[in-house]
C-alpha cells in the first residue's frame, strides 16, 4: 500500500459505506495527483511472473529530463512520485533525480526487489519517505519465486539498514505480495515472513496473466499462464487458506498490517482466478487512474496505467499535458468504461483515489 501522506492506519473489515467519493473523472485533466515513473529498464530479480528481466539493454530517463517537466507537474499539482521499474535503485545518478523532485516539494515512493536497499539505505532516507518492496513469501517460496539466491536474506538485512539509518521513523516501509501457483497455500506464512523482516504492512494481490505489461508485448501462451495461475482444484485450497488467514491473522486485519479486509481479498484473490477458469465474473472495478495517475516509461511512452495502451510519448510531444488532453487521449478516457474494458475487468491492481483519501494502491 503506497500512501500520499506514508503512514500506516487501520483499514474495515468490510468496504465502507461512508468513505469519501472517489476523485472525479474530469477532462481536460488540469489536477494529476500521482506520476508513475519508470527511471531505469532493468531488472536484478528474474521472476517467474514477470519477464522484464529478459531486457538486455540498458535506458535511464535523465535526470535533467525530469528537472524540465518539474514546472509542469507542479502546475498540474503533482503530490508524489512513484519510483517503479525495472529497478529504480540501478538507475545511475537516481539520487540527482530524486533531489530535484524533492525540492519541488514531491513526495517520493520508490518500489524495489529489497536486494539493493543495504547498499542505497542512506539515499533512500533522506529522499523518499515511503518504500514498498516484493514479498513473495517465506525464505524459499520467496527465493524460488525471484528465482535469485538469497534474495529473502538480502530483502531482510536492506529492511535493516534502512531502519538503523532512518533515526526519526519518517520512512515507512511495505511489502506487496503477488499470489501465483507458488505461493497461494502459504498466505499466513507470507504475513508472518512480513512480521520477521520488520514491515509496516503487507498487501496482496493477484498475478496479473491477462496484459501485455511487464514485457509482454504478445502477452502469454496457455503454457505459461498455467505455470502462475491456479487450476479448478486448487480454488479450493485458496478458499480454505483465505478462512484461515482471517482466523489466524484476525489482529493484523483489525491493526491494518495486512492492508485488504478479509472480503477484499477474497474478491482480489478466489474471485479473480475463479473468473480466469470461467466460473463467474470478475469483480466489478472502480477506477480512476487515468484521470489521477499516469505511467512514464524509460522510453518517454505515456500510459494512463500499467496495463492499458500508450497515450502518446512526452519526449516527441514535449509536455506532458500535450500527451495527456490531446484529442485522441480525451477521447479514448471518455470512451472507458471500466466494468466493460477487457483489460480493467482482469486488472489485478487498480486505483479509486478518493478526495482527502491518505492512501492508494501501488
Amino acid at each position: 500500500m503506497t500512501q500520499l501522506t506514508p503512514r500506516p492506519c487501520a483499514q474495515p473489515w468490510q468496504d465502507a459505506g461512508d468513505v469519501a467519493p472517489p476523485l472525479p473523472r474530469q477532462d481536460p485533466i488540469t489536477q494529476l495527483p500521482i506520476v508513475i515513473l519508470q527511471p531505469h529498464s532493468r531488472c536484478n530479480c528474474r521472476c517467474v511472473m514477470c519477464d522484464i528481466w529478459q531486457i538486455t539493454t540498458k535506458q535511464e530517463i535523465a535526470p535533467e529530463a525530469v528537472e524540465r517537466w518539474l514546472p509542469e507537474w507542479r502546475t498540474l499539482g503533482v503530490r508524489r512520485v512513484v519510483l517503479s521499474g525495472g529497478e529504480a535503485l540501478l538507475h545511475s545518478r537516481l539520487w540527482d533525480m530524486c533531489r530535484a523532485l524533492r525540492d519541488a516539494d514531491i513526495g517520493i515512493t520508490i518500489l524495489s526487489t529489497g536486494i539493493l536497499l543495504r547498499r542505497h539505505a542512506e539515499n533512500i532516507v533522506r529522499y523518499c519517505d515511503d518504500v514498498v518492496v516484493s514479498l513473495d513469501g517465506p525464505r524459499e517460496i520467496h527465493d524460488g519465486i525471484r528465482r535469485i539466491p538469497g534474495a529473502f536474506d538480502k530483502l531482510s538485512d536492506g529492511i535493516r539498514a534502512v531502519r538503523a539509518a532512518d533515526a526519526s521513523g519518517s520512512v515507512h516501509i511495505s511489502g506487496r505480495s503477488v499470489v501465483q501457483l507458488a505461493n497461494y497455500r502459504q498466505l499466513r506464512a507470507t504475513v508472518a515472513a512480513a512480521h520477521e523482516t520488520g514491515l509496516d504492512r503487507i498487501s496482496f494481490l493477484a498475478v496479473d496473466v491477462s496484459s501485455d505489461a511487464f514485457n509482454r508485448p504478445d502477452g502469454w501462451q496457455p503454457a505459461q499462464i498455467a505455470r502462475t495461475a491456479l487450476a479448478v482444484e486448487d480454488l479450493v485450497v485458496l478458499m480454505a487458506e483465505l478462512d484461515a488467514l482471517e482466523q489466524d491473522n484476525r489482529a493484523d486485519f483489525e491493526s491494518g498490517f495486512i492492508a485488504e479486509s478479509p472480503l477484499k481479498l477474497r474478491r482480489r484473490l478466489y474471485q479473480y482466478f475463479s473468473a480466469l477458469l470461467g466460473s463467474g465474473d470478475f469483480h466489478p472495478i472502480e477506477c480512476n487512474a487515468p484521470w489521477v495517475s499516469t505511467l512514464i516509461e524509460t522510453d518517454g511512452t505515456v500510459r494512463p496505467c500499467f496495463f492499458q495502451p500508450p497515450l502518446g510519448n512526452i519526449l516527441d510531444s514535449g509536455s506532458l499535458d500535450a500527451v495527456l488532453n490531446s484529442e485522441s487521449a480525451i477521447a479514448w478516457r471518455s470512451g472507458l468504461d471500466t466494468h466493460r474494458n477487457e483489460i480493467c475487468r482482469k486488472c489485478v491492481c487498480s486505483l479509486s483515489l478518493r478526495a482527502n483519501d491518505s492512501s492508494y494502491p501501488a
